[in-house]
């Protein structure tokens, strides 16, 4: 089944969790509820290795597991964007597997490393693009310091579809929006607090964590924004702020806990995360999640 990427993009990209067995290896399988349910309330795009997914928690064999396994769990039901990144190796590795496991596009991570230039950037990206064997790119931007001609250069990459910007800045936004091709999808990285700013000044869907425990929520929120309507929307994101109030907490540390905490107490145990992450939530944390599941009737 040929999907249609652009929509996609300009939908929900969910980040699933990675769950692990209780003897912390990682368990795909525990997904199928939660993808199950994600899929039938309309998500735009399963997201499998990203950043909520612990992707810097997982070896590049576990991550190849992940795509392989997720990708069969998706089936044809919605594209499947695909997280690659660590060392060129790595990341190349995991696109040709990426490919092989049948995923629609690559969402490139930003290279952690201390000593990133701008023009290794777009090596780098260039070389994963050839490895993904021509897969549409969603390039991840963390931080912007490259500035507009560094992300201007990197979108003239051949292959590369969308951005999902993720850095509190939407003024930077706006002007890289308006130095690149109009053609590119320009995705809100942020979730759903930071969704309505990024609208405003051009971007479309976002990236969600919350689909996860709430995916009926995300698709309102979306929809709301897709119809212009700010007030129904920042309603909406008020009533679910609690839930990602808790995950930006700890330095971001509690970002995945967050989730596996909501999943836990609603009946769908994903296992905790893994250091350097926060786990458990503390007292605190639990008690402000716990309140906040149960005035959304999750839990």
């Amino acid at each position: 089944m040929t999907h249609d990427l652009d929509a996609a993009l300009a939908g929900i990209s969910g980040i699933l969790v990675t769950p692990y067995d209780a003897g912390g290896k990682v368990a795909p399988d525990r997904l199928s509820p939660i993808l199950d349910r994600a899929l039938a309330a309309g998500l735009h795009m399963p997201v499998v290795n990203g950043n909520t997914g612990e992707f810097y928690g997982l070896t590049t064999d576990e991550a190849c597991l992940m795509v392989r396994e997720v990708a069969q769990l998706v089936g044809d039901r919605a594209p499947l964007l695909a997280g690659v990144g660590k060392s060129i190796g790595d990341a190349c590795r995991l696109a040709e597997e990426s490919a092989k496991a049948g995923a629609t596009a690559l969402m490139v991570h930003q290279p952690p490393d201390p000593f990133v230039s701008p023009r290794g950037t777009v090596d780098y990206v260039r070389q994963v693009a050839e490895a993904g064997g021509g897969l549409p790119l969603m390039l991840y931007l963390r931080n912007d310091a490259i500035g507009t001609d560094g992300i201007r250069a990197l979108c003239e990459i051949p292959g590369v579809k969308g951005v999902k910007w993720a850095t509190p800045n939407p003024m930077k936004l706006a002007a890289a929006i308006a130095a690149c091709d109009p053609s590119i999808t320009w995705v809100g990285g942020l979730a759903e607090v930071w969704a309505p700013s990024f609208y405003a000044v051009g971007a479309r869907g976002f990236t969600s964590g919350l689909i996860n425990v709430w995916p009926e929520r995300s698709l309102a929120i979306h929809a709301a924004l897709e119809a212009g309507d700010y007030p129904r929307a920042n309603a909406l994101i008020a009533e679910m702020k609690p839930f990602e109030d808790i995950r930006a907490e700890e330095l971001g540390g509690t970002n995945v806990t967050g989730v596996k905490a909501a999943l836990i107490a609603t009946g769908h145990d994903c296992g905790p995360t893994r250091p350097p992450s926060a786990w458990p939530l503390t007292d605190s944390q639990q008690a402000r999640m716990t309140a906040f599941l149960k005035a959304s009737r999750l839990a």
